[in-house]
């Protein structure tokens, strides 16, 4: 990670870089005793991901989430890769839109970002206008309220606020819904949504590392722990967030226990060391097994929300390079 972007208040920020410091200088310990977080990652990977969950952790133990919001973006790690793209803002409440400086498509991507219905900023805008240059579509970036001060449904009514804004302009199967994480639930939902509305479905639905499941499943969901940026309890907060109250219930808000068929086609990427494998393997076989049409690319090496690193790992080049693939196939302007 070769760029640091700090944002909020100066203390934060310098208390986050001293942060980032430490597990630097430990992390270089380890490795010199040779102990290492996986033997194919480099010394990069393992300080970004054990920065970022210490990060989530120390935001998610703040009894003021806005507070929480602000350690949690004062310090992000960035790539080095320049994005050709440019924000127009104006949409309106519900979000912006993203150009990209050399179109390749007249799909649009309704973008809905990641970091369990709680956290968004630099990572969540770096995110969608990765997806804007990679696959030279317009992007739309869905602006909603978050966890634990918004429940559900508010997340539910923004995304169709946003698929409305949307399709106001353009017609449903030029639009493909994608989100990561959270936004890979969201994306999901929406569909459901759309399902029992009456409405178009999109052309697409592309879920990268989607949250499946609110609850418990899957012994990913701990196993994988040492390895991930995000960890199985905090997965597990995030669902209490989303319904504190359980008025709604696990299987109302969980994908995985949705009928997909008749429903636009998904493609899901998913990384096999995130704390979310287990469920994410789970929902595809589940939903192949009614009749949907299901593509699932698991990278063994990588660990949740991988295709950020762009151009550093091979596989997080090559699922770029999957979801450009996935969204050209769709372009009627690409039809035989």
């Amino acid at each position: 990670m070769a760029n640091l972007r700090f944002t909020g208040p100066i203390t934060l920020r310098v208390q986050s870089l001293m942060t980032l410091y430490r597990i630097a200088i430990a992390t270089f310990a380890r490795r010199a005793a040779g102990i290492r977080l996986a033997p194919d990652w480099d010394a990069n990977m393992e300080i970004g991901i054990r920065f970022m969950r210490h990060q989530f952790t120390t935001a998610m133990q703040q009894i003021d989430m806005s507070k929480g919001r602000q350690i949690f973006e004062s310090l992000t790690p960035l790539t080095d890769d320049i994005y050709d793209v440019t924000p127009v803002y104006g949409a309106g409440p519900c979000g912006h839109w993203i150009k990209p400086k050399h179109k390749k498509t007249d799909m649009t991507l309704l973008y809905f970002h990641g970091g369990g219905y709680t956290f968004g900023g630099e990572i969540a805008t770096r995110y969608a206008q990765m997806l804007c240059h990679h696959t030279g579509a317009e992007v739309f970036v869905t602006r909603y309220r978050l966890t634990p001060e918004h429940p559900h449904p508010a997340q539910s009514d923004d995304a169709l606020a946003a698929w409305k804004h949307v399709t106001q302009e353009r017609p449903a199967k030029s639009v493909v819904v994608i989100g990561d994480s959270a936004g890979g639930h969201m994306s999901l939902m929406l569909l459901q949504r759309l399902k029992s509305q009456g409405l178009e479905q999109p052309a697409l639905c592309i879920g990268l590392c989607p949250w499946t499941d609110i609850g418990d499943r899957g012994s990913s969901l701990r196993d994988n722990d040492r390895y991930d940026l995000v960890q199985g309890w905090m997965a597990l907060k995030f669902g209490e967030w989303l319904d504190p109250q359980g008025h709604f219930g696990r299987q109302a808000l969980s994908p995985i226990y949705h009928d997909y068929s008749g429903l636009a086609p998904l493609y899901l990427q998913a990384g096999g060391r995130e704390v979310l494998r287990d469920m994410i393997v789970e929902f595809a076989d589940i939903q192949r097994a009614k009749g949907a049409k299901v593509q699932l690319d698991i990278w063994p090496d990588m660990p949740h929300n991988f295709q950020a690193y762009d151009r550093i790992f091979a596989s997080s080049r090559e699922a770029l390079n999957n979801i450009c693939n996935a969204v050209a196939e769709v372009d009627p302007a690409n039809a035989p």
